[in-house]
């Protein structure tokens, strides 16, 4: 009876580490990550404006350099803020949102129904999920998170811009839970214009000539025998 009673608690334990070896096997869905380093083509320069630094008030006009990664069928705006350069990574879907959101803008805009005290106009439309990295320059550390984009516009000096906010996001390294970094809360400000010149260069036209790689989730046809 013993002897049957421990054979049996081996078979258990057996299968629960051969759960737990399989669990950690499987992997886990990452969502929209992508990696500077990833195959990229150029596909094209744009200017926006960002805040001066503190305690300069105004805008500051910069510019950015938008290139294709077709892996991840992203999109990445490379610019320079104080002293780091980021790259701000669109997917299919958060490229979409913004040409929605943009969409309405211009409707508000053109229907004069933009209002200069909302508190709140800088979030005033869907907004997206992207994916950010940052660093110095190019030989030093690299860090990476996921970061959330408002969409709305803004007022200044009494000129309506259509906004977009790079919230605040930290990089969290797995292996140590001391080792944090946070990134900057960027607004860019568009004229119509310069978001017209950004919506162009999301086309999925445009982008499909950029290169003939093809991103990793969109399955490829079976060949099929002919009869």
């Amino acid at each position: 009876m013993k002897v049957k009673k421990f054979l049996l608690a081996i078979v258990i334990v057996a299968a629960l580490i051969a759960t737990l070896a399989a669990c950690k096997t499987v992997p886990k869905d990452k969502g929209f990550v992508v990696s500077p380093s990833d195959p990229n083509f150029p596909a094209g320069e744009i200017e926006t404006q960002i805040d001066r630094t503190f305690p300069v008030r105004g805008l500051k006009k910069i510019n950015v350099t938008v290139s294709y990664y077709p892996y991840d069928d992203a999109v990445g705006l490379r610019y320079r803020s104080d002293f780091y350069e980021y790259h701000q990574f669109w997917s299919k879907a958060g490229r979409e949102v913004f040409l929605k959101d943009f969409e309405q803008y211009n409707e508000e805009y053109d229907a004069r129904s933009l209002n200069m005290r909302n508190k709140k106009s800088k979030k005033a439309y869907s907004g997206t999920e992207g994916y950010l990295t940052w660093q110095t320059f190019k030989l030093t550390r690299r860090f990476e998170a996921k970061m959330d984009m408002e969409m709305g516009y803004a007022f200044q000096d009494n000129s309506p811009y259509f906004a977009v906010t790079q919230k605040l996001t930290t990089y969290e390294n797995p292996m140590d839970v001391d080792d944090t970094a946070n990134s900057q809360e960027i607004t860019m400000y568009f004229t119509r214009t310069q978001a017209q010149e950004l919506a162009a260069l999301f086309d999925p036209e445009l982008l499909r000539t950029l290169s003939n790689i093809r991103p990793r989730s969109v399955e490829t046809d079976v060949a099929t025998d002919v009869y």
